[in-house]
């Protein structure tokens, strides 16, 4: 089995000292820099934008795995591919002409991301998954960390696995919300290749210690 794809969370590290947080992950083996951005009515809360990650691109040695939660997010495409956005994930939820929005990124020269909340199902995504670098499945209820995992998304990524290995897509799946050393194994058995994780590293005593023993899971 190929390694994991390990994406920490920088919504969960002390951001009165956001520097050395990427450092560390610079240092570390993390694979991308995860990077929460919310509106405060996509989801009930509010994070950061465009000068945020324009400062954390400036020192990262990592791609920027930015997910956006925010309503109309084709309005701001171009603004995060300045910021230094890598991987520019939308939610399906917010994206009245997805398709559309999808090209755009993918023009501006970004991955594609396409992120779905607890309750939509992952057969509203297959007319797009050719267009799609990465799936981002919520495994917690969007807009704060810390949360319970959802045991239903085992499900979810299972059925999202087979139509593309069925369809010989190249898309990843990507976990979001809860992840941690418990239910990791769990989740790359069922078929997922990204684990996000904010809480479960950057709360423990030794962050970079965890994201290796998540890479040898």
């Amino acid at each position: 089995m190929k390694k994991p794809i390990i994406s920490p969370s920088i919504l969960s590290c002390n951001f009165l000292e956001i520097g050395n947080a990427i450092k560390m992950l610079n240092e570390s083996q993390a694979d991308w820099v995860h990077c929460d951005v919310m509106d405060g009515v996509f989801v009930p809360n509010i994070t950061f934008g465009m000068p945020i990650l324009q400062a954390i691109k400036k020192i990262s040695e990592k791609p920027l795995d930015v997910h956006l939660m925010i309503v109309q997010p084709e309005r701001y495409l171009e603004d995060f591919q300045k910021a230094g956005a890598d991987i520019l994930t939308v939610h399906y939820e917010a994206s009245t002409h997805l398709h559309r929005t999808l090209q755009s990124i993918k023009q501006l020269g970004m991955k594609t991301g396409i992120a779905i909340n607890p309750h939509t199902s992952v057969h509203l995504l297959y007319d797009v998954l050719e267009n799609t670098d990465l799936v981002c499945i919520m495994s917690v209820n969007p807009g704060f960390g810390g949360q319970s995992f959802i045991e239903k998304t085992y499900k979810k990524v299972e059925t999202l696995k087979k139509f593309i290995e069925d369809n010989q897509l190249h898309t990843l799946i990507e976990i979001d919300g809860g992840v941690n050393s418990n239910n990791a194994p769990k989740l790359l058995d069922y078929g997922a290749d990204v684990l996000v994780a904010g809480n479960f590293i950057f709360n423990s005593q030794n962050p970079q210690k965890v994201i290796e023993d998540l890479k040898k899971v």
